[in-house]
């Protein structure tokens, strides 16, 4: 069982572009927290041995420049995806998971009444 103090919540719609410092791939955001996110969809030429990677996301109404680390990777055929540590985010990126935050304890909330 995760003991998350910020859960990760399901991301769509939105595109990463990450840079290992070698070249460029392009992912797709699989959930996201204030400070982590898990990305799927990545060709497994990303060098897995770069500390730290540059990643822009966008999707509608967000457009954001991480730098993060690299904590877990999973493989299937193809491609892999990431779960990684944001070091360095903008406060417009804690805005923004903490409105997602918002909008799903609103939803919970209501599923209660």
């Amino acid at each position: 069982m995760e003991n998350r103090k910020h859960p990760r919540m399901e991301a769509s719609n939105i595109e990463a572009d990450i840079s290992d410092g070698k070249g460029f791939f392009t992912g797709v955001v699989q959930n996201i927290s204030r400070f982590g996110l898990a990305i799927t969809d990545i060709p497994k030429r990303l060098d897995k041995t770069a500390d730290i990677y540059s990643v822009i996301l966008d999707g509608p109404g967000t457009h954001f420049k991480l730098l993060v680390r690299p904590i877990w990777e999973g493989y299937d055929e193809t491609t892999k995806t990431i779960g990684a540590q944001i070091e360095n985010s903008p406060w417009t990126w804690t805005e923004f998971v903490m409105r997602q935050e918002s909008e799903i304890s609103d939803f919970s909330s209501q599923d209660i009444q």
